[in-house]
């Protein structure tokens, strides 16, 4: 239980990360001078933890996991400190001004937080069996869902007024020292107590020419989709070039994974039913809950017309939904088993959330926004563990490490590409739609209302919303909203046809063997 600790405490340190920041990156970009560079801070992070967590599940699978996650948390830590050392020296050689600094270092603290994403849910299946895993899981998702609503408020009261608690120091730097103690308590934990947990599978050289394809292949479909799509469209030269890219390493990605002994994901998992099916799943609902982040502020802002921060708090109810539906299953899945169908009465509490989402009409009232959006976490809390907890339980446990980073891979990417389309979906609308008074010109260096960036969209607080300006956006947050219905329908369809296999009691016994690849000839 002290292993499992100093997992979810370094998971707690990723996932914090992520929202903090957010926070704090006005001021940080008005302190470094950086507001043509500000999206960047976001994408670094987020191309290189992203690209990263499939080459950590291959590592754990090699080495020693205490030892990956060990690196992974030295190598956050270092990348956080450096964050807030950023621009205190001023222009380094190599490394350019302070917002460049910045951006190099978020890069470094993303090839660590891929590995604490990574690994926690590797090390749980080490800890536990699967027919005990569920119950356990259920609290990974409790710290997401803690860490999203802790973050937005402790990043701003740092920020605000952290600058007096180090003399010298600008509060937004306490937003990446803060991770400093608590990555040491993280460590503390680990090292003190968690075992070597040896790899089961023979030793191979590992395949450095996959991992660089991999990685290769993803920074630039995630700096395709992250692009301001406002000055790069996505027939832009640079779009385009980015994708092509991203296909062609792919593609060369894939051969040498057939022709390789000991590839970084080895593509014979896809023949198993539940992996492939899952995936499927997780992917089309990591997408349906970026779409609720990222939206449902916009909605409160600029149709019922309330401040940034009463915005941000109308999320913590789908913080406190996905916890509780996350333990919630969790804890059924261990007492009952049948894991499927849990996953499915999630899956009809999110399409029902989306649907009264999706028909909002511009009366409604902030409290039964918050409802909707509960409802929304109630039904995502179970997707996070269950899902994974699926495919570990249907896998060789040889390749845990594999199959379990490839499902938080698919969640993540899918994500991305989920929130660049539906922000596609919403600027046209809105186009379409919005006041001409409204409309940026051709003389301004971003739009007035809506801003599209690494983050996705941000909105623009306006106290005042006209009845035109919020009939604009009901109707554009409505079409986005049933786009994001289509996807949960569809990740609901995936999970009808993912076994419902009978749960481990060991982590030794894999009741669906998968075939080992072979290399072509």
């Amino acid at each position: 239980m002290l292993t499992f600790a100093g997992v979810l405490l370094a998971l707690f340190l990723s996932s914090l990360d992520q929202t903090i920041v957010a926070t704090a990156l006005p001021r940080i970009v008005a302190d470094l001078h950086g507001f043509d560079r500000f999206a960047w801070v976001a994408t670094a992070y987020l191309a290189a933890s992203t690209a990263l967590v499939p080459v950590y599940g291959k590592l754990a699978d090699m080495y020693s996991r205490r030892n990956i996650e060990v690196t992974a948390i030295l190598i956050f830590l270092t990348g956080s400190a450096l964050c807030g050392l950023a621009g205190e020296f001023g222009s380094l050689p190599l490394l350019g001004d302070g917002m460049s600094q910045l951006i190099i270092f978020r890069a470094l603290q993303g090839l660590g937080g891929a590995g604490l994403l990574a690994m926690a849910f590797i090390i749980i299946a080490d800890l536990f069996p699967p027919a005990e895993r569920g119950k356990y899981q259920g609290f990974v998702g409790a710290t997401f869902g803690l860490s999203s609503v802790l973050g937005p408020s402790l990043g701003g009261l740092l920020t605000d007024h952290g600058s007096g608690l180090l003399p010298g120091v600008a509060g937004w730097r306490l937003v990446f020292y803060v991770n400093l103690p608590l990555g040491a308590l993280a460590l503390w934990f680990i090292l003190g107590r968690m075992p070597r947990l040896k790899p089961r599978g023979e030793k191979k050289a590992f395949d450095y020419l996959s991992a660089l394809l991999l990685i290769a292949a993803i920074i630039p479909l995630v700096l395709g989709l992250q692009l301001n799509k406002v000055a790069y469209g996505w027939a832009s030269p640079l779009t385009l070039g980015l994708f092509a890219t991203a296909a062609v390493v792919l593609v060369l990605f894939v051969l040498r994974s057939l022709h390789s002994d000991n590839p970084i994901l080895d593509l014979t998992l896809f023949q198993n039913p539940v992996f492939r099916t899952a995936n499927i799943a997780t992917f089309l609902l990591g997408g349906a809950f970026l779409s609720i982040v990222i939206f449902e502020p916009l909605f409160m802002v600029n149709v019922l017309g309330v401040s940034a921060t009463r915005a941000g708090i109308s999320l913590i109810p789908l913080s406190l939904g996905v916890v509780g539906g996350s333990m919630l299953a969790g804890q059924m899945v261990a007492r009952f088993g049948h894991y499927k169908r849990w996953m499915l009465a999630g899956g009809v509490l999110l399409l029902t959330g989306q649907v009264l989402l999706a028909t909002m009409p511009p009366t409604v009232s902030y409290e039964q926004v918050l409802l909707y959006v509960l409802l929304c976490g109630l039904g995502l809390g179970p997707c996070m563990p269950l899902y994974t907890l699926a495919i570990q339980n249907a896998i060789d446990p040889r390749f845990t490490g594999q199959a379990t980073s490839a499902s938080q891979f698919f969640r993540q990417i899918g994500g991305v590409i989920a929130a660049a389309l539906l922000g596609t979906v919403l600027t046209m609308s809105l186009a379409q739609n919005l006041p001409a008074a409204t409309q940026p010109t051709a003389t301004e260096s971003r739009p007035a209302v809506v801003e599209e960036g690494a983050a996705g969209l941000r909105a623009e607080v306006l106290t005042r919303p006209t009845p035109e300006v919020r009939a604009a956006f009901t109707h554009a947050i409505s079409r986005v909203y049933f786009c994001t219905l289509c996807l949960v329908l569809c990740g609901w369809v995936a999970t009808l046809f993912i076994p419902d296999l009978p749960l481990r009691t060991s982590n030794t016994v894999c009741p669906t063997p998968v075939r080992v690849a072979e290399p072509v000839k």
